[in-house]
């Protein structure tokens, strides 16, 4: 295994060998611009198989990161995670121009409404496709020409508002198609979003009777790639019973389309009686689907437990991690991951640069889970599987981890970096684009290709089995909180999936409690948040979340609701103040009997 802080002292033959290989591959220096250089600072290592290396292309992108696209000339195209940060444009150009493998003109541009959300960014035929919440878009790329100044063509329209898992990735087959994935803004399709014991909507297998989020909502759509102003009616529904896609790509090899779906959250936050907090960490699985037309993925009625190996039930169709209903009728996962590891992208290697090993097989961007406490936050990572004849020929591998920087991870915002995105350059290279601080990575491999094997992946796997953001965790040993006295039972049971033991958020999807505005400022107002909820978007610390927070008044106490309180106002560095079960009162007699009973 190579760690790439201390590559270039320890391997400098291998920068010379990399030239070598460039120049047997009949790689152009000219005309792709591309070096084997060290990473920019020694203190960001990744961890990767034994031979390859990993580049700092950009760092600190003011607009931050999502999906990532490489030209065939070396330019890197960026979606940018902030509009705000990046002077409300929504994607950042970069080129380099002296050669020496670091991006040293960064142009933001293309102003549209977006959030934090908006995701793709690919190139196809020569143009420019990228997306926000809503829209799908594209320009004319012209030769030569960095930043593209043709008009912003609107490809496909999504009705608002704005909701949860709207991130709109984009793949592209080989007949003039592009797929789009349609999130649905609910975790589990209950009758009140992600609050505890509510059941679900609707009948599974019931074509009359089924989830409303299914009509136009939980799936993939299929549009003309080359057509403007498709409206979602002008599409071809592909797939449903996909809750949030936000990995999607098309094989070349077995001309088909894949994705690695988001599972459901918060088993132990909303089915206590059911779910311990180490199931709820383990469940359920991230699921790597072939799509075919007319897939069901079964959401929201059924999960995959990748540890049984079945679909079963969700708890709010009368699931209780037994009951499978018709879930063996479903399409099952090609590969079920640990849960919550988010896979944001997903990327089919048609290149000649890494070994025959990763020819056609499929890198995976692992974002990195929010809510596995008590346990250690988990993915993080670059997975990898192989392929033949258009299913996995092996298990999943590491091919790339260390980018959190911290271990264990205890809570999200201790991540240094997570993988977002994935790009493949011309000349074979991986490229890694991070959300939290605007870095993008290229890596390429400079050992021997006839000799990679078992060998060279055995550190790898030992960190599959062993690193804490990786492994399963055990269920005593690995609990972080064990022996440490829980200050506020409620907060651990109902908002630390969300805001993290640290009440600093996930940086994204939930807001921070730690100096917040919100919790410092206006308590009866926050005793309202606590009691009817919050939907976005709002502002917390300037920076905009459009999540759902469900509301707690119907099944918590007025005792509850104040020692919560009196537990957040008294730590994570915010301003001290005891909230009393009086006060909860007094706020709960002046909202309509139906928001909180």
């Amino acid at each position: 295994m190579t760690e790439a802080k201390s590559y270039f002292h320890s391997h400098l033959w291998k920068f010379i060998a990399a030239g070598a290989l460039l120049a047997f591959m009949g790689f152009s220096w000219k005309n792709a611009r591309l070096k084997i250089l060290p990473v920019y600072n020694d203190s960001d290592g990744l961890y990767l198989p034994d031979g390859f290396q990993a580049l700092v292309v950009v760092d600190s992108l003011k607009g931050q990161a999502r999906h990532i696209a490489v030209n065939k000339n070396g330019d890197i195209y960026v979606k940018a995670r902030n509009h705000n940060l990046n002077g409300g444009y929504g994607n950042i150009a970069l080129r380099d121009t002296n050669g020496d493998g670091r991006a040293d003109i960064i142009t933001p541009f293309g102003k549209y409404d977006g959030h934090t959300y908006g995701t793709a960014m690919r190139i196809h035929n020569g143009y420019l496709y990228f997306s926000s919440e809503l829209m799908v878009y594209r320009m004319k790329l012209k030769k030569g020409q960095l930043v593209p100044d043709s008009k912003i063509d609107t490809i496909v329209i999504d009705n608002p508002p704005y909701h949860e898992h709207q991130t709109k990735p984009i793949a592209f087959d080989n007949k003039g198609h592009i797929y789009v994935g349609w999130g649905a803004g609910s975790n589990a399709g209950q009758v009140n979003n992600r609050q505890p014991g509510s059941p679900g909507v609707g009948e599974p297998g019931s074509p009359n009777k089924g989830n409303p989020w299914l009509k136009d909502h939980g799936g993939i759509w299929m549009f003309d790639a080359n057509k403007t102003g498709q409206h979602q009616a002008d599409g071809v529904k592909y797939a449903t019973g996909l809750r949030s896609t936000v990995a999607l790509d098309w094989d070349p090899k077995s001309k088909s389309l894949y994705t690695v779906a988001h599972g459901r959250d918060d088993f132990r936050m909303l089915w206590p009686d059911i779910y311990t907090p180490w199931e709820s960490a383990m469940q359920p699985a991230e699921e790597f689907f072939k799509v075919t037309k007319g897939f069901d993925g079964g959401w929201p009625y059924y999960y995959y437990d990748q540890i049984k190996g079945k679909k079963l039930l969700n708890p709010e169709f009368g699931g209780d991690q037994v009951k499978e209903g018709e879930g063996a009728k479903l399409t099952q996962p090609l590969i079920g991951f640990p849960a919550h590891f988010a896979p944001n992208d997903l990327l089919f290697y048609r290149g000649k640069q890494f070994p025959a090993h990763y020819k056609n097989g499929a890198f995976v961007a692992f974002h990195g889970s929010t809510d596995r406490a008590p346990y250690p936050q988990a993915g993080y990572i670059i997975a990898f599987v192989p392929f033949k004849d258009g299913k996995p020929s092996g298990p999943w591998e590491v091919f790339a981890d260390g980018f959190a920087g911290v271990d264990p991870i205890v809570n999200v915002s201790n991540a240094v970096y997570r993988p977002m995105g994935l790009a493949e350059g011309a000349d074979g290279s991986l490229y890694v684009s991070d959300t939290e601080r605007g870095r993008i990575w290229r890596i390429m491999y400079t050992g021997d290709k006839r000799k990679f094997g078992a060998p060279e992946l055995a550190a790898m796997e030992k960190r599959k089995q062993t690193a804490s953001n990786i492994k399963t965790p055990d269920e005593i040993k690995d609990n972080l909180f064990k022996g440490m006295a829980t200050t506020s039972v409620v907060y651990s049971t109902y908002c630390i999936a969300c805001h993290q033991a640290d009440g600093k958020g996930d940086g994204n999807r939930f807001p921070p409690l730690a100096q917040s505005e919100w919790v410092n400022y206006n308590t009866p107002r926050l005793i309202r948040v606590i009691l009817n909820g919050l939907k976005g978007p709002v502002k917390v610390k300037g920076l905009s979340y459009n999540e759902v927070m469900p509301g707690h008044g119907s099944f918590l106490s007025d005792a509850q609701v104040a020692e919560v309180l009196t537990y957040i106002k008294s730590n994570f560095n915010n301003l001290p103040e005891i909230v009393t079960p009086e006060e909860v009162g007094a706020v709960r007699k002046t909202l309509p009997k139906e928001t909180h009973d």
